[in-house]
Order: C-alpha cells, then sequence, then structure tokens
C-alpha cells in the first residue's frame, strides 16, 4: 500500500464516528473449562463438534490479517479463544505479530490453567501481558464454576509464573448474583496484598447458551460500594479513548481496581474493537448477530488491497451499539448472538 492510503488508515471511522484500534483474534474454539456463562457442558459435551484444523485460520493467515487491519488504524492485539493457550505453538504466532512494528501492545486473555507451563515462552515471543479469569477463591466454588474441579491453586500458580517473568497481569472475575458474589471482598483483598489489578465484570447476555437474566446481575456500583466501604478507593483517570474498564487505585496506594459495566453503564459509544474468529469470520460487536467471512477471501487469492478495500467498507458502515439498545429494552434483544466462547470476551 502506498504512502498516501497509509495516511488514510489513520482515519478511518465508522458510523459513529468510532475509530478502529483494536483487533481481537480468538485462535480456537476449544475450551478446557466449562463455565456455565460460557461453556455449559451440557451443551459442550464430549460429542460436541469443535472446528476441525482446515477450518481454523493458519498463523500465517492471521498475521496477514494483523498486517492489513493495522492499515486501518489497528495498534492492538488480544488472542483469545476458547482456551488460547491449547492451541499449539501459539508463541510462534506471538513472534509474528511483534514483528510488525505498528503493533504496540500484545495481551492474552486465558483462564489461567496452563499458564505457568507457557508464562516464559509467551514472554519470549513478546507478549506484553495477560488477563486471567478467576471467579472465586473458595475452590469448591471455583470448581463448580469451571465445571471441572480445577483448583483455585493451579490458576494463582500461573499468575505468580506469569508475573516471574514480568508479564503484566490483571486478573478478570465476572460476578453472578447468588453464584460468587460472596467472594467480591475476599478477591479484593487478596490481590490487592498481591498488588494486581483486579476487574469485576458484569454477567452478560453474551451468546445464547448461558441462560442470561437481568435479575443476575450485580451492578458495579454495588460492587464498588462493598469494597470501598472496607478499602477506600478514589478513580483514576481514563488512558485512552475505548478503554472499557472504570478505574479506581486503593487510597494510599499505586495498585488499581477495575468495573466492566457493560450492562448497567454500556459503553457502546466509544468501542473501538474488532473480533476475528478462530475460523476467519469478523465481528463488529461483542454480541453480533452476523459475522462477514474472511476466510475464503485469504484462501481464494484475494490481495491485500482487496481485503483492505472490504475492510474499510465494513467498518465506514459499522453501527453497532447492542448495550446501548438492551438497556432501552425492557426484555432485551432476542436475535441469536455469537457465542463468547467463539470470539473471545
Amino acid at each position: 500500500m502506498n504512502q498516501e492510503q497509509n495516511n488514510q488508515t489513520t482515519k478511518v471511522v465508522d458510523q459513529s464516528q468510532r475509530p478502529l484500534r483494536d483487533l481481537r483474534i480468538s485462535v480456537t474454539d476449544k475450551c478446557n473449562f466449562r463455565c456455565r456463562y460460557c461453556m455449559p457442558e451440557e451443551i459442550f459435551h464430549k460429542d460436541y463438534q469443535f472446528l476441525q484444523k482446515d477450518k481454523l485460520l493458519t498463523f500465517e493467515e492471521m498475521e496477514r490479517m494483523v498486517r492489513v487491519f493495522v492499515q486501518l488504524g489497528v495498534e492492538k492485539i488480544r488472542l483469545t479463544g476458547g482456551e488460547p493457550l491449547l492451541r499449539k505453538d501459539l508463541p510462534v504466532l506471538i513472534e509474528k505479530i511483534n514483528q510488525i512494528e505498528q503493533i504496540k501492545d500484545i495481551a492474552l486473555t486465558t483462564n489461567g490453567s496452563l499458564l505457568k507451563k507457557h508464562a516464559q515462552a509467551l514472554k519470549d515471543a513478546g507478549l506484553h501481558r495477560v488477563s486471567v479469569s478467576l471467579d472465586s477463591l473458595d475452590d469448591e466454588r471455583f470448581g463448580r464454576i469451571n465445571g471441572r474441579g480445577i483448583s483455585v491453586s493451579t490458576v494463582l500458580a500461573g499468575i505468580e509464573e506469569a508475573a516471574r517473568v514480568g508479564l503484566g497481569i490483571k486478573v478478570n472475575m465476572v460476578v453472578q448474583k447468588g453464584v460468587n458474589d460472596q467472594d467480591i471482598v475476599p478477591m479484593a483483598r487478596y490481590f490487592a496484598e498481591q498488588g494486581h489489578t483486579l476487574r469485576f465484570i458484569e454477567f452478560m447476555d453474551v451468546g445464547n447458551s448461558n441462560s442470561w437474566e437481568l435479575n443476575q446481575v450485580v451492578p458495579s456500583r454495588q460492587i464498588l460500594e462493598m469494597i470501598h466501604e472496607e478499602m477506600p478507593l478514589e478513580p483514576v483517570a481514563s488512558d485512552y479513548f475505548g478503554e472499557v474498564a472504570k478505574r479506581y487505585r486503593y487510597q494510599g496506594s499505586d495498585t488499581e481496581i477495575g468495573f466492566i459495566s457493560s450492562v448497567t453503564q454500556a459503553f457502546c459509544s466509544s468501542c473501538t474493537r474488532a473480533r476475528l474468529s478462530a475460523e476467519g469470520f469478523l465481528y463488529m460487536c461483542l454480541f453480533a448477530t452476523k459475522g462477514y467471512d474472511l476466510r475464503t477471501s485469504l484462501r481464494d487469492g484475494t490481495s491485500d488491497e482487496g481485503l483492505f478495500r472490504y475492510l474499510r467498507g465494513l467498518w465506514d458502515g459499522r453501527t453497532d451499539r447492542y448495550s446501548e439498545e438492551r438497556l432501552s429494552m425492557t426484555k432485551g434483544i432476542s436475535d441469536k448472538k455469537v457465542e463468547m466462547s467463539h470470539i473471545g470476551g
């Protein structure tokens, strides 16, 4: 692409004037957990047909897509799943992406169960940081949530190793009323002592299989008040346009805590993220009902220029704002949505 096109790419915005800055790539649709809010066992059972290898994008195809996306303004990459550490040789992909000079940040979202084994290789390949999902410090409760009886200690060991090798760390907790809301303050206390950022995520109606109900949502404001009562907090200014978490720090400390409130305080107006599924479909909203097939174009001889023009047209026409629309409806939106396990968080 010529210099004139490169200059134009920094200005690509959608119908709500939102730029494209973040690309989330799902590297696999498989996961070794069966969390009820994501991949419940009765649906994703032992006979469930996950994607065959030839349907998955290769690392070379993912790298090519990143190189096209950076021409549209993408600067940050997040690798997701499923559980991304189930994808063989993942550091190879990270190394490829790390060589693209326009990319400023490479992150990974993981359940942490395999992190201890892979942390050093991930760091060596160029990964900057990890977001680790952990919904309770109570072993019995966490085992029920993850559906596999995997212990808290396994995840904590992964976090400890990631910190040792120098990866940035954030811990994500999805809060559900009557499931793990009793763990809010213990989680905050523990990770404040560890010096790691903990982010509370409101239980969301992602996909079609997690039996979401509004009355299961614990609002971020309520969580904040619970923690503030024991450990006083003060707000922290946002770092950049499109930051999804409202940030606070513990008074007298540099340790932060965050709240992702996509149910009670929709942040669609500043969303800068696109999502690429493991088999090469582009989704422009976490709650999307439609994806755009890029794998066919990657494999039928379409040029990078052709991909660039197609993607620019898609983003130019983007109008997605599901969370804001949900807030205006008493019963939500019933259209079938892509599963979170298919495109990551």
